[in-house]
């Protein structure tokens, strides 16, 4: 009995394989010295392809379902075995499963800066990293370009080969695009289709198709994004000459705050005070342009004397009289009042409205001190 169950498990009955790792690629069935009874169940699950290689040679490759094994549907097999019809003998033959599934988020990234040429900034250095995801679209170009006769095939075994492949062509294709990289952000999904178009060719050539491929970010070196920051502060100012006008009345405040310890604080505030002072002159008077003139003081004449003086004067420079509104006693309650008014706003009296010169008679305002004719002091 112990024999009979010994010869029966040298024939295998099912081929299946469940995949328990989902960056697993390729699987080779463990046939060993075994044989594959004709007959057999082959079990391939969806996102997987059996191909079956023979010598070295791939035969025959089934798509998902379930398949019994005869020369039937096995006709390369069958043909490079040279079986006749009907064959009901246990054969010999590798057995590989290939995971066709998409391998997402599969990673990429510069190692080193790509050297580009930029309208605005010349020469510059630029960084970027991003995802795309790839699937075997040809299990037989796959096995016969990459696989070989390994037991097992992971993605992590052409990662750096991928990687580099999406590079180059990414590299080729930002410095064809000649995009300003102030400009860059606003493209990154044209660039990604462009450059998953441009690198389905070449996934093509190992059995592969590449199904999505995105840009994550473009970065340039720190001085740049440092020039790229001025270039934005400039154009918020805008009027340069009104932003220097600004910025020198904030450093005159903060010098006129300053006024620090001794002599020499005093000192080097007012040698600090007369450079901030030309530099402002120079920022009102670009061009070092002279400046105008200062116009003419509005004048008004003098209530008392008639004289023309200056309108903000508070007393006439040719009579010595308040030229200002004032307030004074009333000639009868003695309550504050207009000067020049007629009557007391208090008790009615009427009020002296004129004074009279005992020297030349003339008459002046009951304020006036001297006479506006022969200058005499008036009594009262």
């Amino acid at each position: 009995m112990g024999i009979f169950n010994f010869f029966k498990s040298q024939f295998i009955e099912v081929i299946e394989w469940t995949d328990q790792n989902s960056n697993t690629m390729v699987y080779r069935f463990p046939v060993q010295n075994n044989e594959i009874k004709m007959g057999a169940s082959l079990i391939v699950r969806e996102s997987q392809v059996a191909v079956f290689v023979n010598e070295g040679q791939i035969a025959d490759v089934f798509m998902p379902g379930h398949h019994v094994l005869y020369t039937q549907n096995m006709p390369v097999l069958t043909k490079l075995k040279s079986w006749k019809t009907g064959f009901n003998s246990p054969f010999k033959a590798e057995v590989y499963f290939v995971n066709t599934k998409q391998f997402i988020n599969q990673k990429w990234g510069t190692s080193n800066p790509i050297m580009m040429r930029d309208p605005d900034f010349g020469m510059i250095r630029l960084r970027g990293y991003g995802i795309y995801s790839y699937k075997v679209n040809d299990a037989a170009v796959f096995l016969r370009e990459l696989f070989g006769t390994n037991s097992s095939y992971d993605t992590s075994s052409i990662e750096n080969h991928l990687k580099k492949m999406i590079l180059s062509g990414l590299t080729d294709l930002f410095a064809e695009s000649q995009i300003p990289a102030l400009d860059l952000a606003m493209h990154y999904d044209e660039l990604s289709t462009q450059g998953r178009e441009k690198m389905k060719e070449r996934f093509a050539e190992f059995g592969f198709d590449i199904t999505s491929l995105y840009i994550e970010n473009l970065s340039l070196p720190k001085e740049v994004e440092q020039a790229m920051d001025k270039r934005t502060t400039m154009g918020v100012l805008g009027n340069m000459n009104t932003y220097t006008q600004y910025q020198t009345a904030e450093a005159i405040r903060d010098a006129a705050k300053n006024e620090g310890g001794g002599m020499a604080a005093t000192g080097a505030g007012i040698g600090v005070g007369a450079a901030i002072g030309n530099a402002m002159a120079g920022a009102f008077t670009p061009n070092q342009q002279q400046v105008a003139p200062a116009a003419e003081p509005a004048k008004m004449a003098c209530p008392h004397c008639q004289t023309q003086i200056k309108a903000t004067a508070k007393f006439c420079p040719e009579c010595g009289n308040s030229v200002q509104e004032q307030n004074v006693p009333c000639v009868n309650c003695k309550v504050e009042i207009k000067a020049g008014s007629n009557f007391c706003g208090e008790c009615g009296a009427k009020q002296v409205t004129e004074k009279k010169c005992a020297g030349c008679g003339a008459t002046n305002s009951p304020t006036a001190k001297f006479c506006g004719d022969c200058g005499e002091a008036l009594d009262g």
